[in-house]
């Protein structure tokens, strides 16, 4: 197994065991559930948006496989103190990131959230990863459900 592959597989498995930032959000300000119907998974993100217009406080709660939960659990890490516009342009670098489509030099930018550079090499599981996201910026536009199927 190569070094990028363990440390994807203990990442994940981590993550997955203790997810970081379960559960509601007290005084939670904007709310959104992803559902993916495929695999079963289903997450609300709950956030807080502090005076200065970014998350102040984001958490996730529901259920789902090793990687929408890992996922989850580092978005809410990653995204704590960001803009909704930072939020936003993240997304966009992990969805390329998960797609295939960044280029190996990029994927450092990431930080942690590259463990999931070779995820699109299992197609099915790309919606696994990137189902919380959808939620959280669905949450961020005020809109209400998301499912990975429509």
């Amino acid at each position: 197994m190569s070094d990028s592959a363990e440390l994807y597989q203990q990442v994940i498995l981590e993550h997955n065991r203790s997810p970081r930032n379960y559960g509601p959000v007290a005084g939670a300000t904007h709310s959104a559930e992803g559902d993916n119907p495929l695999c079963g998974d289903r997450y609300t993100i709950d956030l807080r948006i502090g005076g200065d217009g970014n998350v102040a406080a984001i958490g996730f709660y529901g259920a789902g496989c090793a990687i929408s939960k890992a996922s989850a659990s580092l978005m809410t890490e990653t995204v704590t103190g960001m803009s909704a516009a930072e939020v936003n342009d993240l997304f966009g670098r992990f969805h390329d990131l998960v797609r295939g489509r960044l280029e190996p030099a990029q994927h450092v930018e990431l930080g942690k959230l590259q463990v999931f550079s070779g995820i699109w090499e299992y197609p099915a599981r790309v919606k696994c990863a990137i189902l919380s996201w959808h939620a959280l910026c669905s949450a961020l536009s005020g809109g209400g459900a998301v499912t990975t199927e429509s």
